[in-house]
């Protein structure tokens, strides 16, 4: 299976001194966030979110500190339930692509069939662009084939699926065109306009023109 090779990790290499766990606040075990603690689970998800702001303002290797000042708990909290910065990037990675599909999802069900899939592309284009460093990051650690990048990668695409099909028992996207078509035409956009982002709304214009249904 094809994938765009910038959808990735994060560089436990580059780990500063301040990065790495005490050993006695190593886990036995990471337990899945639905069997922790009320708020534990609230401790996590602040760290989630506060590592998805940092992420994006700063790049993949903002402070684990500043993080965790973000999010209201101590450095000693973080590395519990996030032993590396690569745990985290993951999480957060996950996180994301869930709730981008999630959108996904809302949009199939709301929205007309032809509103959907185009809202689907930019909603997809606009989490590629924003998502990118991360993505590099994980990729150099864990390489493309790993099971985060798969899963995550294989979740977009099934999302995608069920935007264009719909789309096209409408018979408002033309039939030949697969759902990795649709996902390399926009990841080719988030590349090609990552430094002129002012490009970016047309060349998805122009490719949900493409995409479109020969009329009459």
């Amino acid at each position: 299976m094809t994938r765009p090779a910038d959808q990735g990790l994060a560089r436990p290499a580059e780990q500063g001194p301040a990065e790495q766990q005490p050993a006695e606040q190593q886990p036995a075990e990471q337990r899945p966030a639905e069997q922790l603690r009320a708020d534990a689970r609230q401790n996590r998800a602040r760290l989630i979110s506060a590592a998805t702001a940092a992420f994006a303002e700063k790049g993949a290797d903002a402070p684990l500190e500043d993080i965790a000042r973000r999010a209201g708990v101590g450095i000693g909290t973080l590395y519990r339930h996030f032993p590396s910065r690569l745990d985290l990037q993951a999480a957060v990675f996950r996180t994301q692509v869930r709730t981008v599909c999630d959108q996904g999802d809302t949009l199939l069900q709301t929205d007309i069939p032809e509103q959907a899939f185009a809202a689907w592309i930019r909603t997809l284009a606009g989490y590629l662009v924003t998502k990118r460093g991360l993505s590099r990051a994980l990729i150099d650690a864990v390489g493309v084939e790993s099971e985060l990048v798969t899963s995550c990668w294989m979740t977009m695409r099934e999302t995608t699926e069920r935007l264009l099909e719909n789309a096209q028992r409408a018979g408002v996207i033309r039939s030949d065109v697969t759902a990795m078509d649709v996902m390399r035409l926009v990841h080719g956009v988030a590349v090609s306009s990552e430094r002129d982002p002012d490009r970016t709304d047309l060349l998805l214009s122009v490719t949900l023109d493409g995409l479109a249904a020969k009329r009459g």
